[in-house]
């Protein structure tokens, strides 16, 4: 998930991890992403007061917002698309594995996004998740802009019912590993909004490990909702 850049005779080339390397990289996020997922069930607190391991990126001091748009009805989330961040990508439903964690997307699936099925849906009241590699063994991934996003750029998720969910982001984050806070960077900042986490990795490259140090969270809520006019819904067909 991580990426890691050297230089090569002047030039820069990306350097390949592992399916090992790949494993180590999202086992903090998925760890965190599995008690995010208990407390879904068990009730969560608010979100944790933010300490001087979370550095804001993308946070202008001064930047009017949409309000927020009434949560939509549950659907099951089939694209997503980030103008500012180059990406247009399908998204797969993913699970918990045999040890408990999160199943990140396929390795050989550099350009989809995974979203957390346990928890909401894009669009739904909560906080959804999706989450995406930053490189493969020799070129940028899905999320290899996501740190680049600004504050009141916009994220939108077509979904499976025909609409499209459209999102403002209002922060963008690197969290630190050692002091990554699942119920803060998960949990909701307001109960009566539809929000939405995109996660990858950041911080520095560490060589003994070869694991990123952190995380890059983008935080987002719903701000509009659009209907694709070539969707009908199964109950409005014309029988022939």
């Amino acid at each position: 998930m991580g990426m890691h850049m050297e230089t090569d005779g002047g030039g820069k080339r990306f350097s390949g991890l592992g399916r090992l390397a790949m494993g180590m990289a999202w086992a903090a996020l998925l760890l965190g992403l599995w008690m995010w997922g208990r407390d879904t069930t068990e009730g969560t607190a608010g979100p944790a007061p933010m300490t001087g391991d979370v550095a804001a990126v993308g946070r202008p001091s001064a930047h009017p917002l949409p309000p927020a748009h009434a949560p939509l009805a549950s659907a099951r989330p089939k694209r997503v698309v980030i103008e500012a961040a180059g990406v247009r990508a399908p998204i797969v439903a993913s699970g918990l594995d045999r040890d408990g964690a999160v199943k990140p997307p396929p390795v050989n699936r550099p350009g989809t996004v995974g979203w957390y099925h346990a928890g909401p849906e894009p669009g739904s009241p909560g906080t959804a998740l999706l989450v995406g590699h930053l490189d493969t063994k020799s070129e940028p991934a899905v999320f290899h802009r996501l740190g680049d996003l600004k504050r009141g750029e916009r994220v939108r998720v077509a979904r499976s019912d025909g609409t499209t969910a459209e999102f403002t982001v209002e922060d963008v984050e690197i969290v630190q590993a050692k002091h990554f806070d699942a119920r803060r960077v998960y949990g909701s900042g307001s109960h009566d909004r539809a929000e939405l986490r995109l996660i990858t990795c950041g911080g520095k490259f560490n060589r003994s490990t070869r694991t990123y140090t952190a995380n890059v969270v983008v935080s987002a809520y719903l701000t509009g909702t659009t209907r694709s006019p070539h969707h009908v819904s199964a109950g409005s067909r014309t029988a022939r």
